[in-house]
């Protein structure tokens, strides 16, 4: 899952939703470090990798890309599965959803100072550049695949990957709906991190 997704299956709290996005910058970063509510945050975002990367229908859809992008398939999935939480958002979530964005920003934005140097400038380019809501259409997707492609050290035929998509986008788009209540049960049953107060300490 990307972003979007993690944020909005973390807690509401600034240490949670540092924590739940951690889990994408964790080379160099001293864990026994992290104070409890962000390693607990930390832990769900991990949770929610193995579940979204074990699920069988997930391995299923990996399993469609051609030989030569597949490696970039779970990477492709996470940016769609946020292109798809964000169109259907009022399914699965109470909250507005610009709201919910709006409220992940200012969190994220006092999170700053506690984030590894690895992650603060990626945060702050999010903030900037209002990439949760970047997603819409799923043209921005394949030019947000295309941007990570070319962000890889190594040569890659990762570039078009969206034109794999395309033919595939309905059945992709109907799993999902089926997939995503199925990821929330399982953050909720693993209840790995504590309710907070609603003063979002």
């Amino acid at each position: 899952m990307n972003y979007l997704a993690h944020l909005s299956l973390a807690k509401p709290s600034v240490p949670s939703k540092v924590g739940n996005v951690l889990g994408d910058f964790l080379r160099g970063v001293d864990r026994s470090a992290l104070s409890g509510p962000v390693a607990r945050g930390l832990a769900n975002h991990l949770l929610v990798d193995r579940f979204t990367d074990d699920h069988p229908w997930v391995v299923a859809q990996r399993r469609g890309f051609s030989a030569q992008r597949r490696r970039f398939a779970g990477v492709a999935l996470d940016v769609l599965f946020d292109h798809f939480l964000w169109q259907h958002w009022s399914d699965f979530h109470a909250e507005p959803r610009e709201e919910a964005i709006a409220q992940h920003y200012r969190d994220l934005e006092a999170g700053l100072p506690m984030m590894p140097a690895t992650m603060r400038p990626r945060m702050e380019g999010l903030l900037e550049h209002d990439l949760l809501n970047r997603y819409v259409r799923l043209s921005q997707v394949g030019e947000a695949l295309d941007a990570i492609a070319a962000r890889i050290r190594f040569a890659n035929p990762f570039a078009g990957m969206v034109e794999e998509i395309e033919p595939r986008y309905e059945t992709l788009e109907a799993g999902f709906l089926v997939f995503y209540p199925q990821l929330r049960e399982a953050v909720e049953q693993a209840a790995l991190e504590l309710p907070v107060s609603p003063e979002r300490l």
